[in-house]
């Protein structure tokens, strides 16, 4: 059966498939990354580590520590933070780059962790960023940092993918963060969210290896879990480069050489021309210009002549984070300033992506530049844009930045505005004074194209049932009408940080910031079946163990947060998505969500068989994506953790 380029990475890098078995979207694998990075969350991670009883590192090859966030904080506690972790990876023989060294995921880049084909996990969001490298990077949460640790593996559900087709040509002066805020902006209706997303197009070579950086980075931003370009002569040729640069390194043997590259544009993964994408995106290069992102919002995008029309005064612009702040953006803003200084009132700093790159700038010249218009620089790290350190936002400012977020209060005050933007626009705008253009900028027509295929039905599925898992589960169905129902409403702030609550007061707080009248109607074996996009928000698990606490055996959603499924199976909480039932539940039931009933439990119950992958309701049967040996197994045992400590036990 054909597959898409991540699919045949996500096969590669399964276990415990049969021979000749293949990876499909929708199915749930284990896998066993080439690499996991953690950076300053990975005391967090150590903490999970030791919970789980495990001692030793499986492969100590396999993680990478990159000291990124929170660099600029020198309290004793943070330094001895940063003490123990480079501790821990001196007595384990784990890859250590201290504070200063640079963002974590652009080290990967630089230092050859990622290379083509593979697959690469990072506890953090914009591990989007490796698909640059023609690499399935994806995030994962410290639990599963911690198992991959311990065990070399993890589990992953292959989300749908969708083929992003970038036609045309580039017009002079568009770079890389423009086309991913045009797509942000004009793809807004959540078209990407949960999938996975592969670039393709007859002008790709036009893009350079920092402007696909910027792209894949920001793929998280628009909602997708990775975003993949091609192997080809571009992505070659920057290989061949690095390679040259290890060759002449004295601090051990390369990652990788000329030949090794060579070798594996020779034998590169490519989809299948046939391959099967859940939908099909269009965007004409040759229309994008210049846009802005915001205020605080990353799919709110606005022409420039629009804005500058507006005067919108700036206090603090960025050139810094993980996509945006490589040497052709240094080069760019530099070109631009130039000659020229900073506006008064504005503050404008700067950080390299790394301190190689910020080297690669003092050699061009193009750092001194910067210095000479009155940036403030910064070390190499994220800062600002994670809302840590010097040059945070305050109250009433506005801030124009080349960072990937501007949601309300990351960079600094909830009462202070953001907008994101591509370097050049970020150095003109600090120039000027107000978000203005780097030169004249003529309108394009961009607009949305999209195709929905439909998935081909398969024979009715016939699972087998794991030991300790249930054959079906019959009961009342608890009916939420709601889309993007968050995790706040699921289970409380409020709650969220509390240590001293049981398991049984945690489940008698559950759903109550969504429904104060859930608790009176839920029942001991109830099902809920929700909306689209279930549990988006926070990565918190109790929404899923407070919703277990309270007696609900699972949730049957038209789409759930992967993040929500993760931390659901990762705590033996089951997760289905039927769209079909939720539908037709919410045509069946419209007088009374009309009447603004917010729990509605169902006129009959229902059987979900998971042997069949079939849920019957009211003489009807709805096919859901089957459960294999991974979810079993994770349910069978509690949740990840449990899994872990018996087979490390099993190990032992």
């Amino acid at each position: 059966m054909a597959q898409t380029l991540i699919e045949k990475i996500a096969t590669a890098y399964a276990t415990g498939l049969q021979p000749a078995e293949q990876v499909h979207a929708r199915d749930y694998v284990s896998i066993r990354p080439k690499h996991v990075m953690t950076h300053d969350n990975t005391s967090a991670v150590m903490a999970k580590f030791k919970s789980i009883g495990a001692t030793r590192i499986a492969d100590p090859k396999q993680p990478v520590f990159a000291i990124d966030h929170d660099i600029q904080n020198r309290t004793p506690d943070n330094l001895a933070k940063y003490a123990k972790i480079e501790a821990f990876a001196k007595e384990h023989g784990i890859r250590f780059f201290p504070p200063g060294t640079g963002i974590g995921h652009q080290i990967m880049v630089e230092e050859g962790f990622v290379t083509p084909g593979s697959l690469v996990v990072a506890s953090d969001s914009h591990s989007n960023l490796y698909g640059a490298l023609a690499a399935l990077g994806t995030p994962v949460v410290r639990t599963d940092a911690a198992s991959i640790w311990a065990t070399g593996e993890t589990w992953w559900e292959v989300p749908d993918i969708v083929r992003v087709n970038l036609a045309g040509r580039l017009r002079p002066g568009v770079v890389g963060k423009d086309v991913i805020i045009a797509l942000c902006g004009v793809y807004n209706q959540d078209e990407v969210l949960n999938c996975c997303v592969e670039f393709a197009g007859d002008h790709l070579a036009d893009l350079t290896m920092d402007q696909r950086l910027a792209i894949a980075n920001m793929t998280t931003e628009w909602g997708a879990l990775a975003g993949v370009f091609p192997f080809d002569e571009v992505l070659r040729d920057w290989l061949r480069e690095r390679a040259d640069f290890f060759a002449r390194r004295s601090d051990g043997p390369p990652p990788y050489t000329r030949q090794t590259v060579d070798q594996w544009y020779a034998e590169r993964l490519a989809a299948d021309p046939d391959a099967y994408y859940a939908k099909e995106l269009e965007l004409d290069l040759s229309q994008v210009t210049p846009h802005v992102s915001g205020p605080n919002d990353v799919k709110t995008m606005v022409s420039l002549p629009e804005i500058e029309k507006r005067k919108v005064k700036v206090n603090k612009a960025y050139l810094l984070s993980c996509v945006n702040a490589r040497f052709e953006d240094l080069a760019e803003a530099a070109r631009i300033l130039k000659g020229r200084r900073v506006a008064d009132h504005v503050k404008l700093y700067v950080a390299a992506a790394s301190a190689a790159i910020e080297r690669r700038s003092k050699e061009a010249g193009d750092w001194q530049i910067l210095l000479d218009a009155g940036a403030k620089t910064l070390p190499p790290s994220c800062g600002p844009c994670i809302g840590l350190g010097e040059g945070t936002l305050e109250a009433g400012e506005v801030g124009i930045s080349a960072t990937n977020r501007n949601f309300k209060g990351r960079m600094g005050s909830r009462d202070a505005q953001v907008y994101l933007a591509s370097p050049a626009v970020v150095a003109a705008s600090a120039v000027a004074g107000y978000i203005a253009a780097p030169q004249a900028v003529a309108a394009g027509r961009m607009a949305p194209a999209i195709r929905i295929n439909k998935r081909t039905a398969g024979p009715p599925a016939q699972v087998e049932i794991l030991p300790g898992f249930p054959r079906s589960f019959t009961g009342r169905l608890l009916f939420l009408p709601q889309d993007n129902l968050n995790t706040d409403g699921i289970y409380g702030k409020e709650y969220t940080y509390r240590e001293d609550l049981s398991r049984e007061e945690m489940g008698k707080v559950a759903m109550l910031n969504y429904d104060p009248k859930f608790q009176s109607i839920a029942r001991e074996g109830d099902m809920i079946v929700g909306g689209r996009n279930f549990g988006t928000g926070s990565s918190r698990e109790q929404a899923a163990t407070a919703l277990a606490a309270r007696g609900i055996r699972l949730v049957i959603v038209a789409s759930a947060s992967q993040t929500y499924k993760r931390n659901a199976f990762n705590n033996g909480f089951i997760v289905l998505e039927c769209p079909e039932l939720v539908d037709d539940l919410a045509a069946s039931l419209k007088s009374q969500v009309a009447a603004g009933e917010l729990t509605i439990h169902t006129p009959a119950d229902a059987t979900v068989d998971f042997a069949s992958g079939v849920i019957q309701y009211a003489g009807t049967k709805y096919d859901f994506a089957p459960l294999g040996r991974v979810p079993q197994s994770l349910v069978s045992a509690g949740g990840s953790e449990a899994l872990i400590k018996q087979r490390l036990g099993e190990a032992r």
